[in-house]
This record gives C-alpha cells, sequence and structure tokens, in this order.
C-alpha cells in the first residue's frame, strides 16, 4: 500500500481529486464533469470513481465528500462500492458539505459550532458544534430549495423580468441582458428553454444578474438582496438549532469567492441580526476537507488497525436508536420449500391452479388462531382514533404495498381524512412500484420516518413483515416504542425471540407455512395480510361509527354508481322513495347521514 491520500469532492457542477502524502502535502490535482449522487446516479458515480482510480490504484485511505448523499444507505452502498475499486483502503464517505465543513472546523477552532454557509450552483448551511451535533437548512435541490444559489439568482430574476413585463408592458434593461445571456430573441422562447435547460445552464445567467446589480439596477438590486436575505436567514437559522453562544459563518462556493459585493452584502445583513458574528470565506478549496478526513483517518488506524470496521472506516453520527431485531431460532417457514410444489415447473397450469386454492384454504383458520390478538388490536385502534389518533402501517416491498392499499382505500370508503390511516413503505414513493435495493435494512429510515410524519404517542403502528425481522419496520416500531404509543407486530415467523423491552404490544402470526413457490411471501403470506388488514380497518371504521347496519354511511359519493348507491342506502334506511331521498341527498351535498336525519325529523328540510 502506498503512503498516499485520496480525496475526492463531488458537487453538481464538478468533481474535484486530490492526491497528498501522508503528510498531506499535495502531490497532484485533477477536475472532473459533475458528481452529484442523486443526479448521476449509482452507474454514474461507479464510472466517475473509476476514472478517478486511475490517479492512484493503491492509497492508504480513501475520502470521499459527496453531493446528494443523505443517509446510511447511501453511505454503505457507495462504501461498498469503494471497496470494489480501492480494496486496500481505508473508505470515508459523507456529503461535499461535511467535508467542507472539516476545513472551516480545521482553520477557525475558537468557536463553540461552525456553519458552513454554501452559494454556487445550489446552496445549503450546514452547522456542527464541538459535540458533533449537526444542523442542516436547505440542500433540498434547485426544485425545492437551493435558495440564494447563482440558480435561485438566475431564475428569481426572470421571474421579476417577466413580472415587470406584465405589469408594466415595458421590458425592463435586466431583460435584455438575460437574453442576450441566454441566447433567445423573445421571451416566449425562454418558455420551452426552462423545460429542458439543465440546473447548470440556468445558473450560468447569474453573472448577468451580478453585473447589472453592479450598475445598480433596481430588479438585480432586489433579486441579489432577497438572495443574499435568504442565505442570512437560514445561516441564523442552522446557528440556533445548535444552541452555541460562539459561532464562525465560513462562506464557501463560487458566489462568495466570485462575487465579492455580494458576500458583502451578506456580510452586512448578518451582523445586522448578529453584531458579533465572526465571518470568514473559506481559506482553502473545499475539497481539501477530504484531505483532513483522510489524515485523521490514517492517524486513527495506527492505533487501531481495523479498516473493516464501519466505525473506523468513516464518520457517522450517534444513531437515534441501537438497532435491536428479534432473534429468528428457525428458519422461517415462508422461506421453507413446500413438498407439493417442488414440480410446479413441469405441472400442468390446472393441477398448478387446484394447488393454489387448496392451499389458500388453510389461510382462514392460521388467521382464526389469532383471533384474540387481531381483536385486541382492533379494540386498541378503535380507541386510539375516537380520542384523536392515527393508525400508521409499515412495511417493506409487497408488505408495505398491501399496507398502502388498505390505508387509501379508508378515505373513499369510510370518508375519513387521508391522515387517520397511513401506509410508509421502504424506499418511499418509488418503492411503490420498483424495488429500492437496502431500503427494507435501514433501521434509521424506519425511526426518522415516523418521526417527521409527526408520530405522537396517540398514534398506533402495526409493522408488517413476513420473517418478522425487517430492520426498515423495527425502526419505526422502536419510534413509537420511545414515546410511548401502542406498538403491533404482523408476521408468519413463530420462530422469533424478543429480546427484553422490545417486545410489540401484540404480534399477531398466522402460521400459513411454506408458500407454493418458495420465498414469496406475495403468496399465501400476502393474501393472509390483506385479510387481515380487511378487518382491522372495517371493524375500527365500524367502532367509530362509520358503518350503519352493513351500509357505508359515508362513503363519497365521487361518481355515478357511488351516487346510485348512496341514493339507495337513504331509500333503505329511512323508507322513502328513490326521487325523494336523491333530492334530499342533493340539499345535504350527498351527505347520507345528514339526508337521513333530514329525512327523519332531526335535521333541516331542504327548501322547495
Amino acid at each position: 500500500m502506498s503512503e498516499t491520500i485520496l480525496g475526492i469532492e463531488a458537487g453538481g457542477t464538478r468533481t474535484t481529486l486530490i492526491l497528498s502524502n501522508t503528510q498531506g502535502e499535495l502531490i497532484h490535482q485533477r477536475v472532473f464533469g459533475p458528481g452529484n449522487f442523486r443526479v448521476i446516479g449509482k452507474q454514474g458515480l461507479l464510472d466517475l470513481l473509476k476514472s478517478c482510480a486511475n490517479d492512484e490504484q493503491d492509497p492508504a485511505c480513501v475520502c470521499l465528500g459527496l453531493a446528494g448523499v443523505r443517509d446510511d444507505r447511501d453511505r454503505g452502498w457507495i462504501i461498498e462500492a469503494a471497496r470494489e475499486i480501492w480494496p486496500n483502503a481505508l473508505i470515508w464517505v459523507d456529503h461535499d458539505l461535511a467535508s467542507a465543513l472539516i476545513v472551516a472546523q480545521r482553520n477557525f477552532k475558537k468557536a463553540d459550532s461552525h456553519v458552513l454557509v454554501l452559494s454556487g450552483t445550489g446552496s445549503c448551511c450546514f452547522g456542527r458544534d464541538k459535540e458533533g451535533k449537526e444542523a442542516k437548512c436547505g440542500g433540498w435541490g434547485h426544485h425545492l430549495g437551493d435558495r440564494g444559489s447563482s440558480y435561485d439568482i438566475a431564475h428569481s430574476a426572470i421571474r421579476a423580468v417577466i413580472q415587470h413585463f406584465d405589469q408594466t408592458g415595458s421590458w425592463p434593461k435586466l431583460g435584455e441582458k438575460l437574453l442576450q445571456a441566454s441566447m433567445h430573441n423573445d421571451p416566449n422562447d425562454w418558455i420551452p428553454w426552462f423545460q429542458q435547460a439543465s440546473k447548470t445552464e440556468i445558473a450560468a445567467l447569474a453573472v448577468a444578474v451580478f453585473e447589472a446589480f453592479k450598475k445598480r439596477d433596481p430588479l438585480a438590486r432586489g433579486v441579489i438582496y432577497q438572495a443574499a436575505l435568504a442565505l442570512v436567514t437560514d445561516a441564523i437559522a442552522c446557528w440556533k438549532r445548535l444552541e452555541s453562544k460562539t459561532c464562525y459563518f465560513v462562506l464557501a462556493g463560487g458566489v462568495f469567492l466570485k462575487q465579492p459585493a455580494f458576500t458583502r452584502l451578506f456580510k452586512r445583513l448578518l451582523r445586522e441580526i448578529k453584531e458579533d458574528a465572526q465571518i470568514a470565506i473559506i481559506p482553502v478549496e473545499s475539497a481539501w476537507g477530504t484531505i483532513y478526513a483522510g489524515l485523521d483517518l490514517h492517524a486513527s488506524s495506527k492505533v487501531r488497525r481495523s479498516r473493516n470496521s464501519q466505525s473506523a472506516a468513516r464518520h457517522t453520527r450517534t444513531p437515534l436508536r441501537d438497532q435491536v431485531l428479534p432473534v429468528a431460532t428457525q428458519i422461517s417457514p415462508t422461506e421453507i420449500r413446500l413438498p407439493l410444489s417442488r414440480k410446479l415447473d413441469v405441472m400442468s397450469r390446472g393441477k398448478a391452479m387446484d394447488l393454489f386454492l387448496a392451499e389458500d384454504e388453510s389461510i382462514p383458520s392460521a388467521i382464526r388462531e389469532e383471533k384474540k390478538k387481531i381483536l385486541k388490536w382492533i379494540s386498541w385502534v378503535t380507541e386510539g382514533l375516537k380520542k384523536g389518533g392515527r393508525l400508521f402501517y409499515v412495511g417493506a416491498g409487497t408488505s408495505g404495498r398491501l399496507g398502502i392499499l388498505d390505508a387509501s382505500e379508508c378515505p373513499p370508503t369510510f370518508g375519513v381524512p387521508a391522515s387517520m390511516i397511513q401506509g410508509v413503505i421502504a424506499g418511499g414513493r418509488t418503492a411503490i412500484w420498483e424495488s429500492m435495493e437496502g431500503a427494507e435494512d435501514d433501521f434509521k429510515a424506519g425511526f426518522q420516518t415516523l418521526q417527521r410524519r409527526g408520530f405522537d404517542r396517540r398514534d398506533m403502528v402495526l409493522g408488517i413483515a413476513a420473517s418478522g425481522r425487517t430492520p426498515f419496520v423495527h425502526g419505526a416500531l422502536s419510534y413509537a416504542r420511545s414515546l410511548g404509543a401502542r406498538q403491533g407486530m404482523l408476521c408468519f415467523n413463530p420462530h422469533l425471540e424478543w429480546p427484553r423491552d422490545h417486545h410489540p404490544d401484540v404480534v399477531i402470526c398466522p402460521e400459513v407455512g411454506p408458500e407454493i413457490l418458495t420465498g414469496s411471501t406475495r403468496l399465501k403470506a400476502g393474501t393472509a395480510t390483506k385479510l387481515v388488514l380487511n378487518m382491522i380497518t372495517t371493524l375500527s371504521m365500524v367502532g367509530i361509527g362509520k358503518v350503519k347496519s352493513n351500509l357505508m354511511i359515508d362513503v363519497r359519493a365521487s361518481n355515478e354508481k357511488l351516487r346510485d348507491r348512496a341514493i339507495r342506502m337513504v331509500v333503505t334506511l329511512t323508507d322513502v322513495n328513490y326521487d325523494l331521498a336523491h333530492s334530499t341527498l342533493l340539499a345535504a351535498g350527498w351527505d347520507i347521514q345528514q339526508a337521513c336525519l333530514i329525512l327523519e325529523g332531526k335535521g333541516d328540510r331542504p327548501k322547495a
């Protein structure tokens, strides 16, 4: 192994590679294209890292500060990818803000905390105190955030120009400069261009805005002032969240480095809020933060030679809760081969269908064995909903999709708000349609997902996992447990031993046995899951008064079929004719319960 450190900082505009020796002395530096992990994707990142590997085949440490890295799942995947390329190296991975902040902390030590204020193509504020507590404002990308960035400045300037033109009928000077800079002849050409232009192309127009700002153009001055104020607001918020007395605000990014007038404006606005603010431009290129991280990593490795240890390989924040999973004493029945289906690949379709139906016949009896537990959970859910609580289903893959399906049917069927019953799937929205690698293994993400949904002790969470051991699901249960809220588990593995103080309030575990297709829990386990969820929501809704007799009296009459059903329900419940039921429902805004009260003389009658 050579005594070198390879540092790579990848942002939305460019990637900087620095190779140094283990004393931190520069060997050489190179620049590559954009490297935002969220934009270029996994394959793009692999290609980028392989290109960087040509500079040093066997470094002692490889340190990566990559834009787009958000959580431990991202870091874990990148670490494994880097180890494939540099198998002998110690690996450190974090986002590019963390590597830049290391530069700030190394050069401005006399402060309780440091806040990096980054303004380039994108923008973000990222802070850390002496104890390692972190705070972040921004960094949501150009569609959701990037306030005070060159993209934001250019975009805001064009909007200001168009608004000025709409309101006055005159085309402003700033508009002329922006048309010239974007090489368009007519402002209407901006409409299709904005739909396909890259973030970098639009951000490049900020140069024209700054030129106009220097010439005291009123529209440009307003845009630049608002951009600086937005950054100041985020920087102050970041510092306040750290709750520290003294703070160094360290400025980085092309906007601060290339636009001194903007930097002066930012400093003035910041000191109007915090008079004693210590502010400095980042003293060296932020990519050097990856080298500093490598120096620390290399030094610590001399004490602890554990290159394969994740804690030695990278800096991570202390997890909110330690991951604790039940222990499987035997293999889950869903992973055992079913003897009757071992010839499934050569079986006739008729026999295969008969086998499916025969196996499914065992599901109701398996569920019936769990009747007391299911009824106990339904009772808790009913009481919880009456008190303003919400029910969360949390699962991964098929389990998560079934939870979302059941939750999504409750608002139209029972007229309840979508927030009352919520489905949560590991990997988020994308995972509803496609598999998300590693999402189910992220315990911390499960914990934080409920936290970000505002889950409180009045709420209830039912984890759904065929194996009973999905880390994402247990992360959610852990968060609920930390608040003293109700937690339940629906699984299909009876061979689980639960650690003390980590047993859910109820474990519903129908023993449906092996699957026809080994391990495919979308089959019997999936069918059983849907049956159990049907009972939980339906009987809970009965309990809170959403059903009369066997009728859905709060169904949303949103189409012709449902309006006809609503009319027939009113006819059934009040014994009036179809036309009167129809006219009363119209007057009641298609509220079935209100229409029934009117016809029973307990509500206001519609005017003739």
